[in-house]
């Protein structure tokens, strides 16, 4: 049977006096979640535009495909999902934290 060890930090600090910058981000490369969550604002914009743009070549005639539109529609939607989904998960787990007794 194995040993039970006891709970190590993840890292030294959650960030260093000098610079004010994550260690965490810095030593393990693991990113935190306002990384995560910026990636996913980015991803639904980049995703929005190029739906737009499908829209507009579709719309002036210059898409020669026109399931590229729909392609695009959809990968905009399903960004937009993950990303209502990613915010209510990182609530409830708030929610869930401030209820703890400590």
């Amino acid at each position: 049977m194995a040993a039970i060890n006891s709970i190590q930090p993840l890292w030294d600090s959650l960030f260093t006096e000098q610079t004010g910058q994550d260690t965490d981000r810095l030593q393990s490369g693991m990113p935190i979640f306002e990384d995560v969550f910026r990636d996913m604002l980015d991803t639904v914009k980049q995703t929005d535009a190029e739906k737009n743009e499908a829209e507009y070549l579709l719309a002036t005639g210059q898409l020669d495909n026109p399931s590229v539109r729909s392609i695009a529609s959809a990968k905009a939607l399903l960004s937009v999902q993950l990303l209502a989904e990613l915010r209510n998960r990182a609530l409830d787990a708030y929610s869930e934290i401030s209820r703890m007794s400590i």
